[in-house]
């Protein structure tokens, strides 16, 4: 009988402005199984410098984010569904894989296919929800409207990774946001496999930028990174909340906490239009009434 080969275990890289580069460290991780005991591939350790080049990724892609129209940003949300659609069952394997339940992996991932679309309808009918024509004593038009913030750093739960990814991310960027996300620290394999999907999708480089590695390492480098103009934090870990807050004083940033028990990323209290709300800012236009 011809030896037994070894398998080759595949390591799953960062995914910064739309490509994948190895952790600029070299430090990589084990993935393991839910019990700990098979080794299911390693991934990235991501360091400060790589934080750092996925910031300035999303402010490079930012601006031109912004411009598309609501409807094209809408339109490329819902093809990266599309596809995600048809990696379902990778996908699933993936959190099989680390959470141990076939049912529940395939609820999450069609969970996460519709949560993306729901958020694709969102692009041209948040600004009326949030926006204004306000009345006021003047011959003047006055507008509240609502704006992207820019560059938003996404801190992700352990679990659902997958759900709880698409939750937080399509609400920060349906607006014109670029985000630089947080992964699963136990389970990032799905994340990774989501982000070769938005790679081959009609999403522009840098527009969403995926790290794996320490929450514990990261976050402060977050908090105090003087271009990241807002902190969504759905981590669930107060000590983590704490440094992302205390870190936020140092340039104003926003900071939004999503507290979710587990379940509760399956249910509508995680696909809210008012997340849509807590990355952007209310501005407002005078302008006025010609005769």
């Amino acid at each position: 009988m011809p030896p037994k080969r070894l398998e080759v275990l595949k390591t799953r890289k960062l995914f910064i402005g739309g490509k994948f580069p190895r952790g600029e460290s070299g430090r990589v991780l084990a993935a393991r199984s839910l019990d700990g005991k098979v080794a299911l591939g390693n991934f990235c350790h991501a360091s400060r410098k790589d934080f750092r080049d996925a910031v300035v990724a999303a402010r490079t892609a930012q601006a031109g984010w912004a411009k598309q129209s609501a409807y094209l940003r809408g339109q490329i949300l819902y093809r990266a569904a599309e596809m995600l659609e048809q990696r379902a069952g990778e996908l699933a394997h993936e959190i099989q894989r680390t959470a141990g339940s076939a049912s529940q992996a395939g609820r999450e991932v069609a969970a996460a296919i519709d949560r993306l679309v729901y958020y694709a309808g969102w692009t041209d009918k948040f600004p009326q929800l949030f926006g204004s024509v306000n009345p006021v004593a003047s011959s003047h038009f006055n507008f509240t409207i609502p704006e992207p913030m820019g560059v938003v750093a996404v801190l992700c739960p352990d679990q659902p990774a997958l759900l709880a990814l698409v939750s937080l991310v399509a609400p920060a960027i349906l607006s014109g946001n670029a985000t630089v996300l947080l992964a699963s620290e136990t389970m990032p394999l799905a994340a990774i496999t989501f982000a070769e999907i938005l790679a081959t999708s009609d999403l522009p480089g840098g527009v969403v930028n995926i790290l794996t590695g320490l929450r514990a390492e990261l976050v402060p480098h977050v908090a105090g990174h003087l271009d990241v103009n807002a902190i969504v934090d759905g981590a669930g870990d107060p000590e983590i909340g704490k440094i992302a807050q205390g870190g936020s004083a140092v340039n104003l940033k926003r900071y939004a906490r999503r507290e979710l028990a587990t379940r509760d990323w399956f249910s509508e209290k995680a696909g809210s239009p008012y997340w849509i709300l807590d990355t952007v800012e209310l501005k407002t236009a005078w302008h006025p009434i010609g005769l």
